[in-house]
């Protein structure tokens, strides 16, 4: 990977190494096969993210060797996944190089074991990680998505301070930030309901005003029905912020009403991880540096052997080899513990993960199916509005005035005899 700010690009599959998988092997439908930094084969069912060391069978049933034992993650190498690693270390972060030595079994005696020329894991915040300079291609767990569980193993230093926020963390505070903006979203339909309840009032109110109700003839039916259309549209909006009400703010406040609670509870959880690991780390570096201090006084007590000669020179030596040998011995069970912490907290981490972006799909869809919802509930809004003027239309096209005038010329008339000269 490159530094900068350049988006990391997705690698693609390795190939089988020539001899380990046969050209004419075909995996069956859905599987994958990757190589773990150590150079061993797993394979990976992409629909289903179970994983398994053993070739899976082409013949459906058929397991191509018995019983090994599967999970949904890939396999782990000395207590860390072979998949999710940070592309570079946060340079803030507190980070030590290890260099893997010789024969364990000689972490106790008097000379250490041949260091190597090349690091091999760097340590940051207690998480150890491949060396970015000699680690071996590592494949991600989703390689076709740009999925949580991939690319937030390493920490991040804080904006707002000079610490770091975990990766986690980071996808935490998304989750939180979603369910807020689902909240508003929730107080802006809220406040549209209030817009039109309010209109409703505003247009009942006014189709009682008496304004122009003498009106007469044909006119003043159309005038009549317009009055009316404005009770009949006040019912419409009533019935719209009701239907807005129910089947829109109410279920956007209601889903996963207890959802802030429950990310508590798998933040505590993923930090309670964290501080075993971190706990673990600190007992490896203290039984390191107590393995050294050993070594360097079986190495004092060897020299002083060569100087002199003694029983009691003897004696400490061996007592100082012994010490050493199980000073080495604490080391190893100390890393195996680590490694466990590790391991564990790398597999709850995968599961949380994914489980947050399963969660985060979820609060979408449903927030878009309420939106169509608003949408479909506007449209049936205004097709009931435009039937409450179509009647108003049918009036006004009816209007007459010749026809307005007769009729109220018959209703109305004093006599037809018109006046003539007077006569003398």
């Amino acid at each position: 990977m490159s530094k900068g700010t350049e988006a990391p690009k997705k690698p693609g599959m390795v190939p089988p190494p020539p001899g380990e998988e046969s050209q004419t092997f075909v995996l069956p439908p859905g599987w994958q096969s990757y190589l773990s930094p150590q150079g061993r084969r797993y394979y990976v069912n992409t629909a289903t993210n179970e994983t398994t060391w053993e070739r899976p069978s082409s013949s459906p049933g058929i397991p191509a060797s018995p019983g090994p034992h599967r999970s949904s993650l890939p396999p782990t190498v000395n207590g860390y996944h072979t998949s999710g690693t940070p592309a570079h270390p946060p340079e803030t972060a507190h980070m030590s190089v290890r260099k893997s030595t010789g024969d364990s079994q000689n972490l106790g005696s008097s000379s250490p074991g041949k260091k190597q020329s090349k690091e091999n894991t760097i340590t940051i915040n207690c998480v150890t990680f491949p060396h970015p300079d000699t680690m071996p291609e590592q494949q991600l767990l989703k390689p076709t998505e740009w999925s949580y569980c991939d690319y937030f193993w390493a920490d991040k230093k804080d904006p707002q301070g000079n610490g770091t926020v975990a990766g986690f963390e980071l996808l935490l505070q998304k989750q939180l930030k979603g369910k807020q903006m689902q909240k508003e979203m929730s107080e802006f339909i809220r406040e549209r309901i209030k817009i039109e309840e309010e209109y409703a009032k505003n247009l009942a109110k006014l189709s009682q005003n008496s304004l122009a109700a003498q009106e007469e003839g044909s006119l003043g039916e159309a005038w009549a029905q317009v009055k009316k259309s404005l009770a009949d549209e006040a019912e419409v909006h009533l019935k719209f912020s009701a239907k807005l009400h129910s089947e829109v703010e109410r279920p956007l406040m209601n889903f996963r009403e207890n959802f802030k609670k429950d990310m508590k509870k798998c933040d505590h959880h993923i930090a309670d991880l964290r501080k075993q690991l971190s706990s673990r780390y600190a007992a490896v570096e203290k039984a390191r540096k107590a393995l050294t201090e050993r070594q360097r006084d079986l190495e004092m007590k060897t020299q002083q052997l060569e100087i002199k000669l003694s029983n009691k020179t003897e004696e400490d030596i061996k007592k100082a080899r012994r010490k050493s040998t199980q000073a080495g011995d604490d080391l190893m069970r100390c890393v195996d513990l680590y490694n466990q912490a590790q391991s564990k907290w790398f597999e709850e981490m995968v599961t949380t993960t994914l489980e947050l972006e399963r969660l985060e799909v979820e609060r979408v869809e449903m927030i878009r199916q309420h939106l169509c919802q608003y949408t479909q509930l506007r449209h049936e809004t205004d097709m009931f509005n435009q039937s409450t003027v179509e009647p108003v239309d049918q009036l006004l096209r009816k209007v007459d005035p010749a026809k307005d005038r007769e009729l109220w010329v018959r209703e109305h008339k004093t006599g037809n005899i018109r006046p003539v000269d007077m006569e003398i």
